[in-house]
């Protein structure tokens, strides 16, 4: 099993280029654009992921779930949002069903 520090260099790659010229890298670039040009992104990956499901094909599903994670960790570092974050909300909600998970979101609203 491959541990998780490579998520923590690849957010710690984002979080260096967060701030950088929005020309030195496609990162930066997005960055640049902003909050709907990253969601943007994020959507296009999501929607490639399952066409990629859809295909059958394991190695182009496994490429674009990558490129929809890496998207996706563009968006939480916009936010402030670190691997951590999400980690512990997997955490906190391992052992729970989805219909108990779910319903307890539903109290909150």
């Amino acid at each position: 099993m491959i541990d998780l520090e490579v998520m923590h260099r690849v957010q710690a790659t984002l979080l260096e280029r967060k701030d950088a010229a929005p020309e030195s890298s496609y990162v930066a670039s997005l960055y640049a654009k902003g909050t709907d040009a990253i969601c943007k992104k994020v959507a296009e990956e999501a929607a490639e992921t399952i066409m990629a499901a859809k295909d059958g094909d394991r190695l182009h599903l496994v490429r674009e779930v990558t490129d929809l994670w890496f998207h996706s960790m563009i968006l939480l570092t916009q936010f402030g949002i670190g691997v951590d974050d999400v980690l512990v909300e997997f955490r906190r909600r391992e052992g729970i069903s989805g219909i108990d998970e779910k319903n307890s979101r539903n109290l909150g609203s």
